[in-house]
C-alpha cells in the first residue's frame, strides 16, 4: 500500500512540474517585456536559479503591483510548492516502505 502511496504522489509530482514548467517561464517572459528593472534583479537564467526560486517560493512578487505577472506567478509558485510537497511525500513513504 505505500508503494502505490508513493506512485501516487509521483503523479502528483509530475502534474506539478508540468504545472511549473508552463506558468514560471511565462512569468518571466511577461518580466521581461514589461519590468526589465525586476528581471535585471533575478538576473538571467532565472528559471530555476535559488534565489529566483526563493523570491518566487517567499510571495516577494508580491510585491510588484502588476496583477498580469501575479496572475502568472501565483500559479507557479503553487505548482512549485505541490512539486516539492509531493517529492517529500513520495520519499517518505519509499522509506516507510523500505523499512
Amino acid at each position: 500500500m505505500l508503494l502505490f502511496a508513493a506512485l501516487c504522489f509521483t503523479g502528483i509530482m509530475i502534474g506539478g512540474i508540468c504545472a511549473f514548467v508552463i506558468f514560471w517561464p511565462l512569468s518571466l517572459v511577461h518580466l521581461r517585456d514589461n519590468n526589465p528593472a525586476l528581471r535585471e534583479r533575478l538576473g538571467e537564467g532565472a528559471f530555476l536559479k535559488p534565489s529566483a526560486l526563493r523570491w518566487l517560493l517567499s510571495g516577494d512578487y508580491r510585491e510588484f503591483p502588476d496583477t498580469a505577472f501575479t496572475g502568472l506567478a501565483t500559479p507557479a509558485r503553487i505548482a512549485l510548492i505541490v512539486t516539492l510537497g509531493a517529492a517529500m511525500a513520495t520519499g517518505l513513504s519509499l522509506l516507510w516502505a523500505a523499512a
